[in-house]
């Protein structure tokens, strides 16, 4: 069985570092995208239902953490070989559509994500200004559902805690969405 749902919060892990590709034909690293008051990392794909959902959402509150102080990043570890729609090609469409504001990155080799330890699309980690783990949970509870009017924006009011304080809220709801595809 394959594991969809993230595991709580590990505060203080350090952020492993990275140098991968982005879709603009750019290598991006940890140090080169961390902003003043930490770094978002998440985990993203094309064809996962559970992203495409939110990719509006997401957009809005990353300008949002963008804003805070902080740097971001998306990164798309499937196999594209199994899931063409992960393509870079794909990648390179997606963000241009739905209009990302931060590097959309290929982890051709699936070290970063296994680093990580993510294992679904979208997983979230956001760190704070010493680069320690602070929030490992959902965009918000709506999943795959539209976003109702009383729908908390968990990622960004954990982003705007750690920004604050350089601490993550204590309760933290995990992420769930498509798993990881693995190469064989």
């Amino acid at each position: 069985m394959v594991s969809t749902t993230t595991p709580v919060c590990d505060f203080g892990w350090k952020a492993p570092g990275f140098s991968l590709k982005g879709t603009d034909g750019e290598i991006y690293t940890l140090d080169a995208i961390k902003g003043a008051k930490g770094a978002l990392v998440m985990f993203l794909s094309n064809h996962c239902p559970y992203v495409k959902a939110v990719h509006k959402r997401l957009v809005r509150d990353i300008k949002e953490i963008q804003s805070l102080g902080f740097g971001v990043i998306a990164i798309m570890s499937n196999d594209p070989e199994d899931y063409p729609e992960d393509s870079m090609d794909n990648m390179r469409a997606v963000a241009e559509e739905k209009g990302f504001t931060f590097p959309y990155v290929i982890d051709d080799s699936q070290s970063v994500v296994r680093a990580y330890g993510a294992v679904c699309t979208p997983d979230f980690f956001g760190f704070n200004a010493d680069m320690e783990l602070q929030y490992r949970g959902r965009l918000d509870a709506s999943g795959r559902d539209a976003e109702a009017a009383d729908t908390r924006r968990e990622l960004l009011e954990a982003m705007t805690l750690v920004a604050e304080t350089g601490r993550g809220p204590a309760d933290q709801t995990a992420s769930i969405g498509c798993s990881i595809k693995w190469r064989e």
